[in-house]
């Protein structure tokens, strides 16, 4: 029987000094709890999204000189952590000092594992490229290794041997990815059992939250732990991390693996712990298996949208928040969350009313900020875009050279921007300055798709917490923070019945039903098949489907809505091809301008979803099919 703590640990990127710290403390409350073995998460002492922090030799040195004082905390028991590994004497490709993302076990202050390895320490065996990652760039893999030593991968792929309280032990430690093996031609788990046999894998993680993720690791682990024949720890960081333009947070959800496969213990989602067990070597008990919770449902998503968001605020320093409310449905959410983070006492809602603003709007927001008990304004904007539209259109635009004159002409589309950039550029920004706070974001993921927003207007902001979320989750976020979070109607009933609208003009009126142009129930799940989809969905693709008979399928939405949504094959197609027109083309543009958006998807905007500006293109195919539609 084996006692192995597992050190859930808040990582902050990029400050080695204070993971260390935390990672100290655990070691001295494992060692007090007699526990044998604890083991810390992936890249445990520096933060794993550092982007090129990377380069600097002086960070990487003290990264190393951080771990020596781990290694030097292991007297009576075994230290598992993940810290970046250097071979001063090699580079990688880039010519840069070779660098390996590495897991480390340390015992009576001593490193393992360089009896049947090059290093002292393992290396990542596969390293993820997509989404978020980005390890090609920076670290060597125990692929390229064994191409340069001239050795089979599977060679390289031994067991930590370790020799504990009396007994022979082999660990298999191996880093996040080398788990998530199933599209890899190395499968690092079972190489490393015949190399064995194992007795303990050991999974150290650095692995961001995404809905439903943790449901699909638990599946994937609990075979691999069943097909050895062997328990697996899995250990997670918490926090968060980001790249610039994405933010993700890191839930932990560390979770054990009996002999069996099946879940013995787990470690709270989203909370700082160290979790002492009882571990067999072998065998399993079916009354030790136990449920886990799960991480898809809407609390899931606000306990990781509360989290990163108060974790982000708390980085870069901002303790009060100002809040644009419409009276719509995404500033409502947008203000219960904030208040819940911040207090409603460092919250600041402003209604900025043109004379297009409806009275009911306006008397939604006054109710949800009465609600939140929070400070409260009211900012007309008219007089000020009124000034603005007359200095554009009288003033004269000259030419000196031709030595003639002439005039801007502006249109209601122009008229509408001019009212957004006015509220965010001029109100929301000063206002937040003299506050003392920052000014949200409110922008869902519908409308970040196709760009529905205005560029130095309502996507201006220090962040996009909700711009992950498709609009039927927003509405789902308002039930729940209302029904669960507040346990009374903070937000309106009346802000999630309205017609959603921009009202920035008489053809978004919405005391006349009139709103935005998007179908959300339909271009919800269309958007999504564009963005999320592993193999992203084209035009092509949605016509093929249409044209089956199974799109509605395809796309998850309800049945029939296609046929409720478009009189006929020609306008179905020509709202495709506005719509995909925006998403490659001008909403590129903003989405690469937006703020950082807080990512709880499986394809979240920003380096999750790395795009450029190129020209709208529809494929070949696309034209025949649609050419057979329209006949």
């Amino acid at each position: 029987m084996l006692k192995v703590a597992l050190g859930q640990m808040e990582i902050i990127p990029g400050r080695p000094d204070l993971n260390t710290r935390t990672m100290l403390s655990m070691i001295n409350q494992a060692r007090q709890s007699q526990a044998n073995i604890i083991v810390f998460p992936e890249m445990a002492i520096p933060g794993y999204l550092l982007g090129d922090t990377w380069e600097q030799s002086a960070f990487l040195r003290d990264c190393e000189e951080y771990g020596r004082q781990v290694i030097e905390a292991s007297q009576d028991i075994c230290v598992i952590f993940g810290n970046i590994a250097i071979d001063w004497n090699k580079s990688n490709d880039d010519g840069r000092v070779r660098k390996y993302n590495a897991c480390f076990a340390a015992c009576n202050k001593e490193l393992l594992g360089s009896d049947n390895f090059p290093y002292p320490y393992r290396i990542k065996t596969l390293h993820p490229n997509y989404r978020e990652f980005d390890d090609s760039r920076h670290f060597y893999s125990l692929r390229k290794l064994a191409i340069e030593r001239e050795q089979k991968i599977e060679d390289l792929l031994q067991p930590i041997n370790l020799f504990l309280s009396g007994r022979a032990l082999q660990l298999g430690c191996i880093l996040c990815e080398d788990g998530w093996s199933d599209d890899y031609a190395t499968k690092p788990v079972t190489i490393m059992q015949k190399n064995g046999p194992v007795d303990l894998f050991v999974n150290i993680s650095s692995s961001p939250f995404t809905i439903g993720k943790n449901n699909k690791r638990n599946r994937i682990f609990s075979k691999q732990a069943a097909a050895t024949g062997v328990p697996l720890v899995y250990v997670n960081n918490i926090g968060v991390q980001n790249n610039g333009k994405t933010i993700y947070t890191f839930d932990g959800f560390s979770t054990v693996y009996n002999a069996c496969g099946q879940i013995t213990a787990y470690c709270e989602p989203f909370i700082e712990s160290l979790k002492v067990i009882h571990l067999e070597k072998k065998g399993g008990n079916p009354e030790q298996s136990i449920s886990v919770p799960d991480d898809h449902s809407i609390a899931s998503i606000y306990q990781a949208l509360h989290y990163g968001t108060k974790k982000f605020l708390n980085a870069i320093g901002i303790k009060k928040v100002v809040v644009g409310a419409s009276g719509g449905i995404d500033s409502a959410v947008s203000a219960a969350l904030y208040a819940k983070i911040v207090g409603p006492e460092n919250l600041l809602l402003i209604n900025m009313p043109s004379v297009y603003n409806s009275q009911t709007t306006k008397d939604l927001a006054q109710i949800l900020a009465h609600n939140l008990g929070c400070h409260y304004s009211v900012m007309p904007i008219q007089q000020s875009v009124d000034q603005t539209i007359t200095q554009l259109v009288n003033t004269p635009i000259m030419n000196l050279a031709a030595n003639s004159q002439s005039t801007l002409n502006i249109s209601s589309y122009i008229m509408e921007n001019i009212q957004a950039r006015d509220r965010s550029a001029r109100i929301l920004a000063g206002a937040a300055a003299a506050f003392g706070g920052g000014f949200t974001c409110n922008a869902n993921k519908s409308e970040t798709t196709v760009g529905y927003s205005t560029l130095y207007g309502d996507l201006a902001g220090f962040m996009a917490a909700l711009a992950d979320l498709w609009k039927h989750q927003i509405y789902d976020l308002a039930n729940y923070i209302n029904e669960h979070v507040y346990q009374r109607e903070v937000i309106p009933q009346a802000s999630i019945d309205i017609v959603p609208s921009a009202e920035l003009s008489p053809d978004q009126a919405v005391d006349h039903g009139k709103g935005d142009p998007i179908i959300y129930p339909y271009h919800d799940f269309l958007f999504r098949a564009f963005i999320e989809n592993w193999n992203k969905a084209t035009p092509e693709d949605i016509l093929q489907w249409y044209m089956q008979g199974i799109l509605e399928n395809k796309l998850g939405c309800q049945e029939g809505l296609v046929n409720k949504s478009f009189n006929s094959p020609a306008d179905f197609i020509a709202d495709l091809e506005r719509w995909w027109k925006l998403f490659t083309g001008m909403a590129v543009a903003k989405r690469i301008q937006a703020p950082p958006i807080l990512a709880i998807s499986r394809r979240a905007y920003g380096f999750d979803h790395r795009e450029s500006q190129n020209s709208t293109y529809f494929t070949s195919n696309y034209y025949k099919l649609k050419e057979q539609i329209l006949k």
